[in-house]
């Protein structure tokens, strides 16, 4: 278990063009265990903006976890994933692909460009409430992560 973790709500960054699944995702959060501070992008290149604290988003946290959907509008996740992961102050965050697609050539894409998992959306609320809880869970009860993502491993 981490401790940090239990001391302070972690951040999660949500960049998910659809208001519904948006929704889905705050409720499922809000049902957790681990306290979280959802911030909520609504395309890539918003999250983007957010990731590198630029304009708005200048005093934002850096978030702890990002569920990344593939598909949206001005910039598409596999964009967003390439761009996270060749910049060596993001690339440590872990990043869920969180979509719709099941298509083999998205998920081989994902892992190509270092996703760290690939999660299908489910359509009922019940099994979506489940997959986000199974994954916070998992990614902060059981997995160790840096504490800051600015390790000089991996570099």
């Amino acid at each position: 278990m981490q401790d940090e973790h239990l001391l302070r709500p972690i951040d999660i960054l949500l960049v998910e063009d659809n208001p519904g699944d948006a929704r889905l995702a705050r409720e499922a959060l809000k049902e957790s265990k681990i306290k979280n501070n959802l911030f909520w992008m609504k395309n890539g290149l918003e999250a983007l903006e957010f990731l590198r604290k630029e304009g708005e988003y200048k005093d934002v946290p850096r978030p702890d976890l990002i569920f990344l959907d593939l598909n949206m509008p001005k910039m598409d996740g596999k964009q967003v994933l390439a761009e996270i992961k060749v910049d060596d102050s993001l690339r440590r965050i872990p990043v869920v692909i969180l979509t719709v697609s099941k298509a083999e050539e998205d998920i081989v894409k994902s892992y190509n460009l270092h996703a760290n998992c690939y999660v299908t959306k489910p359509l009922d609320l019940e099994q979506f409430i489940y997959v986000v809880k199974s994954i916070e869970d998992f990614w902060f009860s059981i997995v160790k992560l840096p504490s800051d993502g600015k390790s000089s491993l991996n570099k």
